[in-house]
């Protein structure tokens, strides 16, 4: 499956984004899907994740009540809705898809999108 990830951009703290994240190849209701980021000179962290069938989301703790996972099989496509904004959210976002039901842990991903940078400014 190929993923491509869209929506970032630059924004103001406080304010909100919704990164998409759109499959080919192959249908996404197989896949749990999830969020993970890279700022500079950091290691990969976790953002969120849901199942395959959307019943489960679970997220990181720095992220807990300010950003919402959400998918659509039909469409194909996974989103990560991103309210109150800080710059220390500032990343590059990825998205990915593992076979698992879902993992906080990247190396249980299977494929991964190019990544969409997220900028946020105090």
């Amino acid at each position: 499956v190929q993923l491509q990830a869209s929506g970032g951009g630059l924004v103001r703290a406080g304010g909100s984004l919704r990164l998409s994240c759109a499959a080919s190849g192959r249908t996404l209701s197989r896949y749990g899907m999830g969020w993970f980021r890279q700022a500079p000179g950091k290691e990969r962290e976790f953002v969120a994740a849901i199942t395959w069938d959307a019943g489960n989301t679970f997220y990181g703790d720095s992220v807990k009540g300010r950003f919402a996972i959400s998918r659509d099989n039909t469409k194909n496509t996974v989103w990560l809705q991103m309210n109150s904004l800080k710059p220390e959210d500032t990343a590059v976002y990825y998205c990915a898809a593992t076979y698992a039901s879902f993992s906080n842990d990247g190396n249980r991903y299977d494929y991964w999108g190019q990544g969409t940078l997220v900028t946020v400014s105090s």
